[in-house]
């Protein structure tokens, strides 16, 4: 199950976590205290200059979904709490792309 993040201080203590980045997007993650290790704390961002707010929901939904489909095949560290931003290359990538380079990088975090 895929929580999202609510909390300022959440984000501003993700932001001074590590970070991994590829084509599409930039992960923070860091081990929040206070999170259930049972469910996935996530939390999907697209700046404005992305588009309007139709595009924006869009690449949100779409992430989202990719990230339900990982956690079905991929061992994802619930121990951390994730943050993706996204970049402006995201717009006009396929689905499976974006999945493969997202996958990628879900492995890399140990």
């Amino acid at each position: 199950m895929i929580l999202s993040l609510s909390k300022n201080e959440d984000f501003k203590s993700l932001l001074k976590g590590k970070k991994i980045s590829n084509k599409y997007l930039t992960i923070f993650f860091k081990n929040l205290s206070g999170k259930s290790n049972k469910n996935l704390n996530i939390s999907f961002v697209a700046q404005k200059k992305l588009g309007n707010a139709v595009k924006r929901n869009k690449i949100k939904r779409r992430l989202k979904n990719i990230m339900n489909q990982i956690i079905k095949i991929s061992k994802i560290n619930l121990t951390y709490s994730y943050l993706l931003i996204t970049k402006k290359e995201i717009i006009n990538a396929k689905y499976s792309e974006i999945k493969d380079a997202l996958l990628k990088d879900c492995k890399k975090i140990k």
